[in-house]
């Protein structure tokens, strides 16, 4: 498939910059899968959307605030830049905006600098010599890493907006979205309908957000992300199936990590590393519907939600989302496609 297929109409002005207050009050847009209109709806209506017996399965990873600030020495020029995952025991791989050369030093303040070890097209490395530890790093300098589409400074009130309730497993350097629109209200209703919540990890890394560069999207590669599916959350899919409940994927992380763990139809507990790309004409083994948010034209977040809806329909939804003015991406309304 060409990767034009999914360049959809777009409004920037939808992009939403910060949450609405209380998350629950987001906008929800049902759409059903493969044909049939779009209904609007709020997110406070899922619990009654859904089926006594169906299975909500939420990431909990935890969003760590990996991004950081500082100057190079000795010009001053500003780098900002996030921490990815640790390759040694002070040298992290970092995504890094300016320009710098291997040797050069970076301070951040607090008596913490860092030096370039590695600069390529690959990754960029650096060491943190003087680093007591990243956690002591984090909670002085780190900010939350909000996508570089919300045009403002991370502020305190990110550090809660940006973190699903369900956060508990740190590792993550962007939020699983799907998950941020759950109050405790909402999981009370849910509870009250006898559905019911399980969990799996992933931690989401660049791969999930990585620009597709290739005009035929099967060329694309995922880097991989670490995943869990713990044995409970196998032993409740199943109980699920058995009697004749749904698996709703909250997320699309949720939906890869569900997928991936599946073997012929088979979900067994699995914990590893994934690069699965699920793109239209994939079939799914496990996940039977999906929330999620209205993501960037031409990703493979996008890509999997045609793959799940059906491309026409997927690209009917978000015509009927610009049309109606529904807040996009991170901080902006939901979709639940069934």
């Amino acid at each position: 498939m060409q990767l034009t297929e999914f360049h959809f109409p777009f409004d920037a002005s939808l992009i939403a910059s910060h949450p609405v207050q209380p998350q629950d009050q987001s906008r929800l847009l049902v759409i059903p899968r493969n044909q049939g209109p779009c209904r609007d709806y709020s997110f406070m209506d899922l619990p009654s959307l859904l089926q006594s017996g169906d299975l909500l399965v939420v990431n909990n990873t935890k969003v760590l605030p990996v991004r950081l600030v500082g100057s190079k020495l000795p010009c001053g020029g500003k780098i900002e830049l996030l921490l990815v995952k640790p390759h040694q025991k002070t040298v992290w791989e970092v995504l890094l905006k300016g320009r710098v050369r291997v040797g050069q030093d970076i301070d951040f303040g607090e008596n913490i600098h860092a030096t370039v070890m590695e600069r390529s097209r690959e990754r960029t490395l650096l060491d943190f010599p003087t680093l007591v530890s990243m956690s002591t790093l984090l909670d002085r300098l780190g900010h939350m890493p909000l996508p570089p589409y919300i045009k403002r400074q991370p502020t305190e009130t990110d550090r809660e907006d940006y973190q699903t309730i369900f956060a508990q497993v740190a590792g993550a350097i962007a939020a699983p979205t799907a998950g941020l629109h759950f109050t405790p209200r909402v999981v009370k209703a849910l509870a009250s309908r006898e559905i019911h919540l399980a969990t799996i990890t992933l931690h989401v890394g660049p791969g999930t957000f990585r620009p597709v560069t290739t005009s035929t999207i099967e060329q694309h590669r995922m880097e991989p992300e670490w995943f869990d599916v713990p044995k409970e959350t196998a032993q409740a899919i199943q109980a699920t199936r058995e009697k004749g409940g749904r698996i709703i994927a909250v997320g699309t992380t949720v939906a890869r990590t569900l997928e991936a763990a599946s073997h012929s139809g088979e979900l067994s507990p699995t914990q590893g590393e994934t690069n699965l790309f699920i793109v239209p004409g994939y079939t799914f083994n496990v996940v039977n519907g999906l929330i999620t948010n209205f993501h960037l034209p031409g990703t493979t977040l996008l890509m999997l939600v045609a793959a799940f809806a059906g491309l026409e329909q997927a690209r009917t939804a978000y015509e009927h989302a610009v049309h109606s003015r529904y807040r996009f991406y991170s901080y902006g309304d939901a979709m639940f496609i069934h």
